[in-house]
């Protein structure tokens, strides 16, 4: 499970970058955790009421990374950081509704490494997209108490699977076309975009 990604750019070059307002999102680069707030991008109405506006403007606001669970989950206080059942009925009505989808920028990602034989240790590992130095994973978000985000997975690629992982996180194409299909298309278009991202492209840094 994705549990931690930096996000090096400032406000300003994120939303240059997908096209969007920067607002006063005061973010300046760093690492994001679970819990945490980072900034993410929204083509939806969010505090606006009513249905969205023909060419709502995207926009980078601060959220929380981790969903509030459903009351069937317990309250143990852990926000849910991925969605890893497009079809579960928490989901559904939000990814089906294009307004609550949202992109989360990214610069690198940590997977966890398999666990050393010796010392039953697992080493952290940094990945990098090679074509895309500041890349989004497909979000989407929520407001139920707070205004938070997750991120989706899908099935992992060669790289993520040879550290040990049977899914990866939903890393959009560097195509504006493909954003703009994610925050604003119908779900059968948004959801063809849910593919291992190539490992040809994905980078470890060092």
């Amino acid at each position: 499970m994705t549990v931690l990604y930096r996000l090096s750019a400032a406000a300003r070059a994120i939303a240059s970058r997908f096209g969007a307002a920067a607002g006063d999102d005061p973010w300046s680069g760093g690492s994001v955790t679970p819990g945490s707030f980072a900034p993410v991008i929204t083509a939806g109405r969010e505090e606006i009421a009513g249905p969205r506006r023909p060419g709502q403007p995207r926009r980078l606001v601060p959220r929380l990374w981790g969903v509030p669970p459903p009351p069937s989950a317990g309250q143990d206080g852990r926000g849910v950081l991925t969605v890893r059942n497009i079809g579960s009925p928490f989901w559904t009505g939000s990814l089906r509704n294009s307004e609550f989808r949202c992109l989360v920028p990214a610069s690198n990602v940590m997977a966890w490494g398999r666990a050393d034989p010796q010392t039953g240790k697992r080493r952290q590992s940094w990945l990098s997209c090679s074509d895309q130095p500041l890349f989004a994973f497909a979000g989407v978000w929520k407001d139920s108490e707070i205004p938070s985000f997750a991120i989706l997975t899908i099935e992992a690629n060669a790289t993520w699977r040879d550290l040990g992982h049977e899914t990866m996180p939903a890393i959009l194409s560097p195509d504006p076309e493909c954003w703009k299909t994610w925050l604003n298309g119908d779900w059968d278009r948004a959801a063809a975009l849910l593919a291992p991202y190539p490992s040809s492209r994905i980078g470890l840094v060092l």
